[in-house]
Order: structure tokens, then C-alpha cells, then sequence
């Protein structure tokens, strides 16, 4: 079954976004919408080899259930005179909340669960995280961020006209993990991300969340508050302060396993009554409007592609069952009216405002301050700093 992306082919801003000429990988549906695609001669793209790649340099023929088990039981040594083994950051969405029962479930861990409200959250992210939370008897912090700072922040990255809207949502998830791992004195954080349904994640999508000085100079140039009381994860505390000072590592279990998301879905629907949202990331309204229209409108991005591309990479589905999904319309018409609406209401931007940042040029990132430079020294070329870049490894 052959795949064209018409939206990419006709984005008014293709040839400044896109690699040309159009292609799409033969194994996957991964196309070059991802300016930094490259293909061998078999028109198969880089991306599909990521995952199989990973599995031989992680492994390396070794049973995974017996490495993670090893990390568990050092993890569970090392914790065992305190309150807290881990700290498990919850969305509602599918991975954190299986992660959240297999964690407690299956390896035993004391898990502190920790919910950032940024004030997008679904009905239904509240009600499936308090169920988790309930019937797993979890200790539940919730963080909740200042509307008037956050949505500052979220409104300058839309003027902004950059294609990673998240990142004000994201920097505080991270910073506040932190934050409350040191709290409560905990030096271990379970991350739901993985390689099986995750392996494939362009860069030239989006940018890294945590650079700090990225978001300051963005919310600089277009914020109208001081940014007084949100959580800042500066490049010092990222790079030294919980790594090396605090040891606050990252541990991800379903790395480790075959992870299969469908399987995860009716897990938590029988046991935990669990409600769909109908999309990846849809608990929060934010991160649903802006992967599912900003940027497929103003990028010509369709993150389904990379989500899709990483199952076929794994497995999970065929590239035809893919076609035919990427195929459905993204959005509901009706539901995308009310959805905008609610968009540019709670941004406080008016329709000019948002008429006018939508069909504009898009920036790049890089026409931005960051630390990306700074940072990708200090991981991949300093010998000084080797041991910082090892304790940013999953242990």
C-alpha cells in the first residue's frame, strides 16, 4: 500500500521545513517532513533501524528481565530504610499509569506518584489518575503550576511561531521532579518513556524542553509576567546539582520489556477503570490542540507518523495497518471548533493574534538563544566532564 503525505507535498512552507524531494521510507511511513531523514538504497529510512540498533546495544544478547531485576534489587537495597523506593511522575496518559501499576504491582516498588497540573487537564486525566492513586494506595502529590505564569509562558511560545508548544508544560514537569525527588529525599525517578512504541522521535520535530536558556530568552521576547513562581531547571541543577551532588537517577522499566501498549490499554481499563482519550498525549487540552492542528497546519509535523513508524518498527503493526490509520482524519471538524476556541479563550490571545501567528513563517528554534551548544560539549566531548554523561544514563 503506497502513503503520500498531501499536507507535507502542499505545506506552503515545505521547501523552507522539508527535506526535497518528497520520499517516504518503504518500511515505515516516515517521511521527509523529518528534514534529517536519510534512506539506503533500499529506500528504507535511518528510523527503522533505531530500535533493533538499541535492543543489540542495550542487551547484547542478555536476558532484559534479569538486567532490569538487577537494577531492582539495588534500587530496593539501597531504599529499604526509607518511605519512598521511587517517584513516579503520572499524566493519566497510558505509559506512567501502567508504569505506575507495574511498578507496584509486579516489582514491588514503594512508589510516591507526582501529578503536575499546568491547568489543561481532561476530566478524564483527573478521574483515572485519583482511581490509580486509589486502588494502588499510593501517595499522590500534586504540583500545581501558577495559571497566570504558565499560561504567560505557553502564550509567548505561540507568538513565538516555533513548532515545540510543550516546552513550558515539560520544563516544569521536569524541574518539578526534581524538585520534589530531593524533597522527599529520593534518588530514584521512574520514567514511562521507552523504546518499543517511543523509539522513533525526530529532532527536527521539536527541542529539548529542558534548555533553559531557550526558554527565557523566548518568553523575554514576547512574556508580559516575571516568571516568579515557576520552576526553573537550569543547565547547573541539570547537569551537576541532581545528578552528581543529589545522585538522582532515571530508571525505565518498560525499556525492558515487550511492551505492548494495546495490552497496557485494557489492563488499566478492566483493572483500574481506566477511560481512553482517543489519542497519544490527549489528557492534557494543551498538548492535544497543539500536536493534532498547530503543528500539522503550521509545520506540515504529524506526530502519529513517528508513533506509527515506531510500532511497525517493533512489530506491534504492519506498515499497511499504519497507512491506514494515518489515513483517518486527525481531527474531528466539530470537535476542533470547540478546541480552538478553547485555545485562543484560555491563552487570552485574540483571533487577529492567533490568524496571524498561524500563517506566518514558522521560526526555527535555533533563531532562538539555548543552551545547545554549551550542552552538547559537555556531554559529547569533554573527558571532564565523562561522568556527568554516564550519570544522565539510565542505570
Amino acid at each position: 500500500m503506497n502513503f503520500k503525505d498531501e499536507n507535507v507535498i502542499n505545506h506552503k512552507y515545505t521547501n523552507f521545513l522539508h527535506q526535497q524531494p518528497y520520499r517516504v521510507c518503504t518500511k515505515t511511513i516516515m517521511d521527509t517532513s523529518d528534514i534529517n531523514i536519510t534512506f539506503d538504497e533500499n529506500g528504507i529510512s535511518n528510523h527503522f533501524y533505531i530500535y533493533d540498533n538499541y535492543k543489540k546495544s542495550m542487551f547484547d544478547n542478555k536476558d532484559s528481565h534479569e538486567l532490569m531485576m538487577r537494577s531492582v534489587k539495588k534500587i530496593k537495597s539501597e531504599r529499604k530504610n526509607n518511605e519512598f523506593d521511587v517517584i513516579l511522575g503520572i499524566s493519566g496518559g497510558v505509559d506512567s499509569s501502567y508504569l505506575a501499576h507495574y511498578a507496584t504491582k509486579v516489582l514491588g516498588f514503594k512508589v510516591l506518584l507526582l501529578h503536575i497540573d499546568t491547568g489543561w487537564n481532561s476530566d478524564i486525566a483527573v478521574q483515572n489518575i485519583k482511581n490509580l492513586a486509589d486502588k494502588l494506595d499510593l501517595e499522590l502529590h500534586t504540583y500545581v503550576l501558577d495559571w497566570e505564569v504558565i499560561k504567560d509562558l505557553q502564550r509567548s511560545f505561540f507568538l513565538s511561531g516555533v513548532a515545540n508548544l510543550d516546552i513550558p508544560q515539560d520544563h516544569a514537569f521536569s524541574a518539578c521532579m526534581y524538585n520534589e525527588a530531593k524533597k522527599n529525599k529520593i534518588n530514584y525517578i521512574l520514567s514511562g518513556g521507552n523504546m518499543t512504541t517511543e523509539s522513533i522521535l525526530p529532532k527536527s520535530y521539536g527541542y529539548d524542553s529542558s534548555d533553559s536558556r531557550h526558554l527565557l530568552d523566548i518568553h523575554k521576547k514576547f512574556g508580559k509576567k516575571k516568571l516568579k513562581n515557576y520552576p526553573i531547571f537550569s543547565l547547573y541543577k541539570r547537569m551537576f546539582y541532581y545528578p552528581i551532588v543529589k545522585s538522582i537517577k532515571t530508571f525505565r522499566p518498560l525499556d525492558y520489556l515487550d511492551y505492548n501498549k494495546d495490552e497496557a490499554r485494557a489492563l488499566l481499563q478492566k483493572d483500574y477503570g481506566w477511560q481512553d482519550y482517543g489519542g497519544k498525549h490527549c489528557e492534557s487540552k494543551f498538548t492535544k490542540f497543539f500536536q493534532n492542528y498547530y503543528l500539522p497546519t503550521k509545520f506540515g509535523f504529524d506526530k502519529r507518523k513517528a508513533h506509527l513508524s515506531s510500532l511497525i518498527s517493533c512489530g506491534q503493526i504492519t506498515r499497511d495497518e499504519a497507512i491506514k490509520e494515518i489515513n483517518k482524519p486527525i481531527y474531528d471538524k466539530d470537535e476542533l471548533i470547540i478546541d480552538k476556541e478553547y485555545f485562543i479563550k484560555k491563552l487570552d490571545i485574540s483571533h487577529s493574534q492567533y490568524e496571524e501567528v498561524m500563517n506566518s513563517k514558522p521560526k526555527l528554534h535555533s533563531e532562538y538563544k539555548s543552551y545547545k551548544k554549551l550542552y552538547n560539549f559537555l556531554r559529547q566531548y569533554s573527558k571532564a566532564f565523562s561522568f556527568v554523561k554516564n550519570s544522565l544514563n539510565k542505570i
